[in-house]
């Protein structure tokens, strides 16, 4: 059976995270929404409802019998039955939107659903960037328990210290930990293949250091934090998500964020997270197109894919960033940093597309991963759009 991954109502609500990548794409927990729901439902057949100009990248549906699923929440295991349990025709509804249905995808259309059932229960659903670290927690405990169900972690090396349960800590083939001390007793943590936490590193979780990523000498990590796959990072972070590829790899700090791929935060790059009047944070809506209220004390950094600080960058409480932007102008930049900015502030001239391809294809040719004609297409869609 095809699961069609769809963005529904929801992919404006998330750029620029959004912008490179369908809703499902988005990494929170240990995996991406797309990889949790190919492994709830043991089926790797996929493909993406999603913008146009992101077809070229992520497969379209074929026109043949699917799961049609929105992504971005996380299942009970009453609610994941009810999904396998979908005749053709019938749905699942949550709070008024739909969730899930089998349908035809051979002439698409909601019509083709006979019959709708409420989900009762109550689920974690991501509506918005702050979503992502705000309920991490949860996102890691739920696939530290799928991914290591019915399997048995390597060994702790006898030269940490440990505190907390030692079956909330799962280390993987690979990883290597010397000299550091490792915290279960605030939440799990995991730590991916061939992943390495040097010497001196202080880890309190929840934290996910997924496949190939490293924490450098003396690093400082609290949780709920997620390090995607083929990353960086040093100095003090706390409760952040890194979708992968990306480094912030020195001193400096960054807190309550959201940081997409291929992203290079230069050495003393600060980001607040606490607003000095303690206020509520303010961030940027693509889709109002306004600053609006989340609610939330804590709030840091929203930054889109392929953009850079230069070093000594502070970054204001509840800044966003877009896609391929290169900050490196004194003074704080403001809380809104367009995609493609050369300097960082309103009113720089664009970074040249055909410069933005060749930083691209150079950083990602350092992890053996090629620009494709189809990445070219969605920069250019970016900068001529937005």
């Amino acid at each position: 059976m095809q699961l069609v991954f769809s963005d529904a109502q929801y992919w404006e609500d998330f750029l620029p995270l959004t912008f490179t990548r369908p809703v499902a794409e988005m990494r929170c927990g240990i995996l991406t929404f797309s990889e949790r729901w190919q492994k709830i439902l043991e089926n790797t057949e996929i493909s993406f409802f999603t913008e146009m100009y992101l077809q070229g990248k992520f497969p379209e549906p074929a026109k043949k019998e699917s799961l049609f699923l929105v992504t971005n929440f996380l299942p009970t295991e009453n609610v994941i039955q009810q999904i396998k349990d979908l005749k053709q025709g019938e749905a699942l509804v949550y709070e008024d939107e739909l969730v899930a249905a089998k349908i035809n995808m051979d002439g698409f259309s909601l019509h083709q659903i006979e019959k709708m059932t409420d989900i009762k229960e109550e689920l974690i659903f991501f509506k918005k960037p702050t979503d992502l670290f705000t309920y991490n927690k949860e996102a890691i405990d739920f696939d530290f328990a799928l991914l290591t169900k019915g399997r048995v972690s390597q060994e702790l090396s006898s030269t940490n210290g440990f505190l907390g349960n030692k079956e909330d800590l799962f280390i993987e083939e690979g990883a290597q930990i010397e000299f550091s001390t490792i915290n279960t007793k605030t939440g799990k943590i995991y730590i991916g293949k061939n992943t390495e936490v040097m010497e001196g590193c202080n880890l309190r979780g929840p934290i996910a250091l997924c496949e190939e990523s490293k924490f450098n000498l003396g690093a400082k990590i609290y949780g709920a934090t997620t390090i995607g796959p083929h990353c960086k990072v040093g100095g003090e972070v706390n409760n952040i998500i890194i979708f992968g590829y990306s480094n912030k790899g020195h001193d400096g700090f960054v807190g309550n964020s959201v940081i997409g791929e291929w992203c290079n935060l230069g050495a003393d790059t600060n980001s607040s997270n606490l607003k000095n009047n303690y206020a509520s944070v303010k961030l940027w809506n693509y889709r109002t197109k306004s600053f609006e209220d989340t609610g939330l004390q804590f709030a840091g950094l929203i930054m889109g894919d392929h953009s850079k600080t230069a070093i000594n960058t502070q970054l204001n409480t509840g800044t966003v960033v877009g896609v391929a932007s290169n900050i490196f102008k004194e003074g704080f930049p403001p809380n809104l940093v367009e995609s493609f900015s050369w300097g960082g502030f309103k009113g720089d001239e664009k970074f040249k597309l055909d410069k933005a391809y060749e930083v691209a294809e150079r950083a990602m040719a350092r992890r053996k991963v090629p620009l494709t004609d189809e990445d070219k297409a969605i920069f250019k869609h970016i900068f001529d759009a937005y």
